[in-house]
């Protein structure tokens, strides 16, 4: 038959290498710790070679040595020695290779073809998702993605170093910042007194900034990611579910110019206020700044978008307004707290996939409005937020005087201190600013 023809009728393997790993493994018990962190029984095509190797892995984790003996025993215990092709199989399997040495060579080649076919299925799937009128495209392309990142994950293999290897990557990234002389080692968020705390927002975290309603969340965002896009230039991502994307514009028009966005929107404007938004708008214009205000989006759609922007626009963080507006699964009959707690899961998820902070906006418990200052226990709807969430922020002003500094409370971090930062609430222009600029 052409090889051609057998290519589409046959899955991706290789017998050879297959028995050649597990033959390694008989001349050598010790070499199935050399694959085993990355080798899995269902990564054989062969079954019976899959059922050999997880003996092995058997016997290996009992501390059995691992010969034709013990081997051809711990198969007939199971009673599966007859499916794995006899004592005679096990025994053809040792004249397959001279040596142990290239162990991870074959078991690197068995690995690869398990890839293969677990593209070659994932594909099918897809395929069959995308003739399934019943599915929304939005669920399929979200699978499409995740299965995809899946295969790709499982590529990254567990193993071990040496706290000198660890200790040099260590000292190249303390020199880089030293030449660098970069200031924080996170992303800015623009308040000095807060990134003097956080050391700026770090790669791959979930930081939570929570407040009751009104108290200025959207704002402390949206002034936190004009810092970031148009001052620090870092493509920047905001996920606005409650506000409209005019709305947002008209808010960072009024910040940027200092003009109210009462003036603004009414058109009480001087020749001075035109040539002002005339120059901030070019400014913003050219910033790397993105707004996605889909009302309802589901949690699937946001995952796939906050993906699509990292591809195209190398984002390199992403706030979202807020998390109790996400929709979930229409049709999950689970509770709104564990609704939550798995939205909060799958954005740390995300953050740690797309190695940039995700910036979520929460609201707090109506408990928070009768305290001076709320605690972590406030987090509206779900305790994983607290669980998840590597840095906590609350958002706290006297809604009586707006004259009054607002404090902004770090009431969790992971890696670093806690503490408090003032910062001077603008009224007219909804911005929020640290006190040094207040005007």
């Amino acid at each position: 038959m052409p090889s051609g023809e057998l290519k589409d009728k046959y899955p991706p393997h290789h017998d050879d290498a297959e028995a050649a790993t597990l033959g390694a493994i008989l001349l050598d018990a010790q070499a199935v710790d050399q694959v085993i962190e990355y080798l899995r029984p269902d990564d054989f095509y062969r079954p019976a070679n899959g059922r050999i190797f997880q003996a092995m892995m058997d016997l290996s984790l009992a501390g059995q040595p691992i010969d034709l003996l013990t081997l051809s025993d711990k198969l007939r215990g199971q009673g599966l020695l007859d499916a794995c092709g006899g004592a005679g199989y096990l025994s053809s399997l040792t004249s397959t290779v001279p040596t142990s040495a290239n162990v991870e060579y074959y078991a690197q080649v068995v690995r690869q073809h398990s890839f293969r076919r677990a593209l070659i299925r994932t594909a099918g799937e897809i395929t069959a998702r995308c003739y399934e009128d019943s599915e929304e495209i939005a669920a399929t392309l979200e699978y499409a993605e995740k299965s995809i990142f899946d295969i790709t994950d499982s590529q990254r293999t567990a193993g071990y170093r040496r706290a000198g290897d660890i200790l040099n990557q260590t000292i190249s990234v303390i020199e880089k910042h030293y030449y660098d002389k970069n200031e924080f080692t996170g992303l800015p968020s623009g308040y000095t007194d807060l990134d003097e705390i956080t050391n700026g927002f770090q790669k791959s975290n979930l930081i939570i900034i929570g407040a009751r309603p009104s108290v200025g969340k959207t704002a402390l965002a949206l002034s936190m990611a004009a810092n970031m896009a148009i001052r620090g230039e870092r493509p920047v991502g905001f996920f606005s579910l409650e506000m409209s994307e005019d709305e947002l514009m008209f808010r960072l028009l009024s910040g940027e110019t200092r003009i109210s966005s009462e003036k603004l929107r009414r058109g009480l404007l001087t020749h001075s206020d035109f040539g002002a938004i005339v120059e901030v708008a070019g400014k913003i214009y050219e910033k790397p700044l993105f707004f996605c205000d889909t009302p309802s989006i589901t949690l699937l759609e946001l995952r796939a978008q906050a993906r699509r922007l990292k591809s195209k626009e190398n984002i390199q963080a992403i706030f979202i307004d807020y998390i109790g507006l996400i929709h979930g699964d229409s049709r999950s009959s689970a509770s709104r707290w564990e609704v939550v707690g798995e939205f909060s899961r799958s954005l740390k998820a995300l953050a740690r996939e797309l190695e940039i902070p995700v910036i979520c906006l929460c609201q707090l418990g109506r408990q928070a409005a009768d305290k001076e200052y709320p605690s972590l226990a406030d987090l509206r709807d779900s305790g994983s937020i607290e669980q998840d969430a590597d840095v906590v922020l609350f958002l706290h002003r006297d809604l009586t005087d707006s004259e009054k500094p607002a404090k902004l409370i770090v009431a969790k971090q992971r890696n670093g201190p806690l503490g408090q930062v003032e910062l001077a609430y603008l009224n007219v222009l909804t911005r929020f600013e640290s006190l040094s600029r207040k005007k």
